[in-house]
């Protein structure tokens, strides 16, 4: 696990300004198949598995794209947040932007790997932003268990499902 939090404050034409970045990476051993884990990161309708997300407005089965707008109901509240595709490497990595607060900046980046003992997946956020403070105590315990939940469900789907 990786975590990197940074202040920085400074004054320049006698304003105060101060700048936060928070970033954390989890990681997570799966025995899923490498194609199996992309499939279920990629189809990003489907956020059964997610301990954030409760719905989208994207058709079942629609695959990321760069460039690609979509909103996402989270758990924490009823009000819709704009989500932006912004990076895909196919079987490799998912990066996504959340568009919520005026004043913050938040990516998600899903990176999956294949390796003789299994294959890794990483689930790394960023905030950046004079809230990111505020918003890191608020989503962090849900932020914990992204990359378990998503192994849990490609390994055991009938689990996640009842």
């Amino acid at each position: 696990m990786i975590f990197s939090f940074s202040f920085k404050l400074w004054a320049r034409g006698g304003k105060l300004s101060c700048r936060f970045l928070v970033y954390k990476t989890y990681r997570t051993i799966s025995n899923a198949p490498l194609d199996t884990l992309w499939h279920k990161i990629i189809h990003i309708a489907d956020v059964s598995w997610h301990p954030l997300f409760a719905k989208t407005n994207l058709p079942q089965g629609l695959i990321a794209k760069p460039g690609l707008f979509y909103q996402v109901v989270t758990k924490l509240t009823p009000i819709p947040i704009r989500m932006f595709v912004e990076n895909v490497r196919p079987r490799e990595l998912l990066t996504i932007r959340i568009l919520a607060i005026p004043g913050m900046e938040q990516r998600i980046t899903y990176q999956i790997e294949s390796t003789l003992c299994g294959t890794y997946i990483s689930y790394s956020i960023t905030l950046k932003g004079w809230l990111s403070p505020l918003m890191w105590w608020w989503i962090r315990p849900y932020c914990d268990r992204v990359a378990i939940k998503l192994a849990q469900a490609v390994e055991n789907p009938l689990a996640m499902d009842g």
